[in-house]
């Protein structure tokens, strides 16, 4: 059994669109947690002994239970506090929310990373990465439905990063309200709220509280 805790731990990385997806729904809760920023190329053993998957985000409530997916952390931290209503979504959010992880960043990371994948074509990938954007664009009115919620949030900054491989290429598509949704959300206070920069974790240094 694993020892009961003071605050729950996140374990994340500034960066990581899964790690900033979890941090949102923290934030927009109001539940207080222990941040404990890593570095993906050095990760602490305190870590992987907490993460089966050795991926960010993780997160170890008080109780000791593990939450090692990201889009599972934001429904944790939704469900103790939701002022937002992000989760009074129709049912349709969690399709978009799947094909997001599915299909789309599946493309991504092969036009990202191309280098990591030889054997596959980057233009191919870009296709279907465009395919679901042209998609959600004409979805999109403001937000995917009628005010922001899980859906928004989850996608958000998975579509952060693929457009941050070429932004000028991506201000370029004719994808206007998802254009606006994406820089609406760059110029956030929800994203402000996420990526202040925190010192690596430590076991000699204090807990870092968040938000």
């Amino acid at each position: 059994m694993r020892q009961m805790r003071m605050t729950p731990v996140l374990w994340s990385f500034r960066r990581c669109p899964y790690a900033m997806r979890a941090r949102l729904a923290i934030v927009a809760s109001g539940v207080s947690v222990a941040l404990r920023e890593i570095a993906l190329r050095d990760k602490p053993a305190a870590f992987l002994a907490d993460s089966p998957s050795s991926t960010v985000p993780c997160l170890v409530t008080i109780a000791g239970e593990v939450i090692d997916e990201s889009l599972d952390i934001m429904r944790w931290a939704l469900a103790q506090h939701d002022p937002a209503k992000w989760l009074d979504m129709p049912v349709d959010g969690d399709d978009w929310i799947a094909r997001c992880d599915g299909p789309f960043k599946h493309a991504l990371d092969r036009v990202k990373y191309a280098s990591r994948y030889p054997d596959t074509d980057p233009a191919l990938h870009l296709a279907t990465a465009c395919a679901f954007c042209g998609d959600l664009d004409a979805k999109i009115d403001g937000w995917i439905f009628t005010r922001p919620t899980l859906a928004d949030m989850a996608i958000l900054p998975l579509l952060r990063q693929f457009a941050m491989i070429d932004k000028p290429w991506f201000n370029a598509q004719p994808w206007p309200h998802l254009q606006d949704w994406l820089e609406r959300f760059l110029a956030s206070s929800e994203l402000a709220a996420i990526m202040a920069k925190y010192a690596l974790w430590r076991p000699d240094q204090p807990e870092i509280n968040f938000p």
